[in-house]
């Protein structure tokens, strides 16, 4: 748990810059060296090494915590490449850090370096052709799945304890499964609500939001109240209800992704949740809604800084943002329409549970070298739902194995703080 290195940093058993120079001893483990696109072990030592004075009284949440930073935020006196390296050579030295940044720094946390990303963070495998594909640490023939992909990397090779990401359609909660980790997608706007988006280079701002990836969901309120200043939630004595993803949804799902999420659902029952199935047909349109919104948003960020070549860009990702562009306002404006219908229909399924449960995707590894190209619709069936609703989301991880399957525990939009005390209740 990321509470026992924080208790032994406040104590005074272990220094800032040794556990720092520990994280960076394991960087950059993955068979490509690309966990991080940029990292500066002798600016960071220093920074670690200053906290004890910055903090000479009580010592904040974070403290002295190695913490990874994904490359679309700001962070003095590195390049903000978005994971592309038209972006990392038009952008050059960031003079002053993103709001996420100098949070992270307000809390005493010792930001490692600039994590890996999927290009334009427009992408679900974690593949490259810039920075070269990210691979996973303990596993170099898996890939980490993105776009959050170096944030999943560095946790699972211990540089960081913890990882900032942004999700707009998946991009925390697929990578988190995939490794075996646990995930926190926050609700929509509350990134806004506590200022944090400055500085951030956005993906479909309708969509876009952040959250970590770490370990032990236990840590989960910590990490919530430390970025966001969530209130913490008291326990509830009364048993929740939770409504699970019928098995005709899940018909596409790998044997290994079934058994954890029937795992999760007798863990959730012998917690005492009282569990229904619920009718996810209309879901199936969800993709329809979300994809052209996404494109039509992220086409004019990139148009307005490119004047409209994206010949810069990955082939595939240039193809989107072209139809991004191209599609006609009106069009845009029914998608709109959709979109404000299907969140009501979410808002009404969660006044009627407490949470849900479905996989965060079908599938539960990404091979390297393989053809992923439709992995993507594949796995944005199951995370675009709650990207249209911007719920809270936890990634509840395989704890059993390795299988890189996880579970999304979902909460109604802005029950943040609940949905991570519930959480923490699991141990691995």
């Amino acid at each position: 748990m990321i509470r026992e290195l924080q208790d032994a940093l406040r104590g005074g058993r272990r220094s800032p810059k040794e556990v720092t120079s520990d994280a960076l001893a394991l960087a950059n483990s993955n068979k490509g060296h690309n966990v991080y696109i940029s990292l500066d072990p002798a600016r960071v030592l220093k920074e670690a090494e200053s906290l004890p004075s910055r903090f000479s009284g009580e010592k904040p949440a974070l403290y002295g915590l190695p913490i990874s930073l994904k490359d679309l935020f700001n962070l003095a006196g590195y390049v903000t490449s978005a994971g592309s390296m038209f972006y990392a050579e038009k952008n050059g030295v960031a003079r002053e850090d993103s709001a996420v940044a100098s949070r992270l720094r307000e809390k005493g946390a010792v930001i490692v370096g600039k994590t890996h990303l999927h290009n334009l963070a427009y992408g679900i495998t974690g593949e490259n052709p810039d920075y070269g594909d990210c691979f996973q640490p303990i596993d170099s023939t898996r890939l980490t799945g993105g776009s959050s992909s170096g944030a999943a990397a560095s946790v699972q090779e211990g540089s960081a304890v913890a990882a900032i990401g942004t999700d707009t359609g998946g991009s925390i909660r697929a990578p988190s499964a995939l490794c075996g980790l646990a995930g926190y997608r926050a609700s929509i706007g509350l990134a806004n609500d506590q200022g944090l988006w400055p500085g951030c280079v956005p993906l479909a701002p309708s969509f876009d939001t952040l959250g970590w990836i770490f370990r032990d969901l236990r840590d989960a309120p910590l990490l919530g109240q430390s970025l966001f200043n969530l209130a913490a939630s008291p326990h509830s004595a009364k048993p929740p209800r939770v409504a699970r993803v019928s098995h005709a949804f899940m018909e596409d799902c790998e044997p290994a992704v079934l058994e954890v999420f029937d795992r999760w659902e007798n863990r959730l029952r012998e917690s005492g949740a009282e569990i229904a199935p619920f009718d996810a047909t209309y879901w199936e349109g969800a993709i329809d809604i979300f994809a052209p919104i996404q494109a039509h948003e992220a086409a004019a960020y990139h148009m307005a800084r490119t004047g409209g070549d994206f010949s810069h860009f990955d082939p595939q990702i240039a193809e989107r943002l072209k139809w991004g562009g191209s599609i006609d306002p009106v069009e845009i404006t029914k998608q709109r329409k959709r979109h404000a219908e299907f969140r009501e229909r979410m808002d009404a399924l969660l006044a009627d549970y407490d949470y849900l449960i479905v996989p965060c995707g079908p599938i539960g590894r990404l091979t390297g070298g393989k053809d992923h190209s439709q992995a993507r619709r594949r796995i944005l069936r199951y995370t675009v739902p709650m990207s249209l609703a911007g719920t809270p989301v936890v990634t509840l991880p395989d704890t059993a194995g390795r299988s890189g399957a996880g579970v999304q525990l979902v909460a109604a939009r802005a029950a943040d703080a609940r949905l991570l005390a519930f959480a923490a209740q699991f141990r691995p």
